[in-house]
C-alpha cells in the first residue's frame, strides 16, 4: 500500500490531481486507512502509470472514464477495449507524423539560417 505522498513521489503527479482523479471517477476503488488517509494499492500504480501514457498521448478524461467503463464490464469487452486502444493509437500516431513533419520545417529553417551566417562576411 502506498500513501498519497508516496504516489505523488513515484508518479511525479501531485496529490491535487491524483484527488482530480478520483473525484473525475478514473481512479477508482481508492481505499483509506484508519485515519482516513488514501493509500494505494500496486493495481492503482499500474493504472496511474496507464493513465499518464493515455493523457500524455492526449486522451481526454472523458475518454479515459468510457474506457474505464469497458474495462469495469470485464471480460466481455476485451475486443471493445482493444478496438478503442487501436483507435487511439492511430491517433497517436497521426499525431507523430505531423510533429515529424513539423520537425523538419524547423530543420529545414535552421538550415537556411546556418546557410545565410556562414555565408556572410564579417568585417
Amino acid at each position: 500500500m502506498y500513501s498519497i505522498k508516496e504516489v505523488e513521489i513515484r508518479s511525479g503527479l501531485p496529490a491535487s490531481t491524483l484527488r482530480y482523479y478520483e473525484k473525475e471517477g478514473i481512479l477508482p476503488d481508492v481505499g483509506r486507512d484508519e485515519g482516513g488517509r488514501r493509500v494505494y494499492t500496486e493495481k492503482q500504480m499500474d493504472w496511474i502509470r496507464f493513465l499518464m501514457a493515455m493523457k500524455d498521448t492526449g486522451m481526454t478524461i472523458e475518454e479515459i472514464k468510457a474506457y474505464l467503463e469497458l474495462n469495469v464490464k470485464g471480460e466481455a469487452t476485451i475486443q471493445e477495449r482493444r478496438d478503442f486502444l487501436v483507435a487511439h493509437k492511430k491517433k497517436v500516431e497521426e499525431h507523430m507524423a505531423q510533429t515529424q513533419h513539423n520537425l523538419e520545417k524547423i530543420i529545414q529553417k535552421i538550415a537556411y539560417y546556418d546557410h545565410v551566417v556562414m555565408g556572410k562576411s564579417f568585417s
